[in-house]
């Protein structure tokens, strides 16, 4: 599908952040492309929720390709702090993080704040959620290639959450605020499947 994204309604989007207002989360104002953004390096595995560093399209794509060593399941979910969809979902991630993490769930939450809110905005709210997952921040010019290595039929719009097993298939995917019983389900099937 084309991105299309009327330039009212990113202008309405941005008013409202202005105002300190969410944008609605299945708008498209709402989708990856609202923003521009600049190329940033990717930052490996292994750094607290609050410290959220930034990546470019290369380090999104390295997030996606399996290590073929890592045989954990791999959730990805896309949001943002302005996100009304993605601001309601994020305490039932929160608790799936907590509940899957030991259990084998490799979970990489990827912010598409403006990369000016990398120190502030984001980190607060992941304080305020007590959010322990990686969280990185996607920094690109273009975002329609981003969009596209993720998946051809997302438009981008979130949040939006995808679910690989250990050899790199999308098993569950689902746009706007997940149902945490269905995310769990595909989760337990595949954690139990490499015990």
């Amino acid at each position: 599908m084309r991105l299309r994204f009327p330039l009212l309604l990113i202008g309405l989007a941005a008013v409202c952040a202005l105002a300190g207002f969410a944008a609605p989360a299945q708008t498209p104002s709402t989708g990856v492309a609202s923003r521009a953004r600049h190329s940033g390096p990717f930052v490996p595995d292994g750094l607290d929720a609050t410290e959220v560093s930034e990546i470019d399209l290369e380090g999104l794509k390295k997030i996606l390709q399996r290590d073929p060593k890592d045989p954990r399941p791999l959730l990805i979910n896309f949001w943002a702090t302005w996100c009304d969809g993605c601001r309601e979902e994020f305490p039932d991630l929160v608790r799936i993080d907590n509940d899957y993490r030991d259990r084998g769930l490799n979970f990489i939450s990827v912010s598409l704040d403006e990369v000016t809110e990398i120190k502030t905005t984001v980190p607060d709210f992941l304080k305020q959620m007590k959010a322990q997952m990686r969280v990185v921040l996607l920094n690109v010019k273009d975002p329609e290639p981003a969009i596209h290595a993720v998946d051809e039929t997302w438009d981008g719009a979130l949040p939006a959450t995808y679910l690989f097993d250990k050899d790199g298939k999308v098993v569950f995917k689902y746009f706007g605020a997940i149902k945490p019983a269905e995310l769990r389900s595909a989760i337990d099937k595949l954690v139990r499947g490499k015990q």
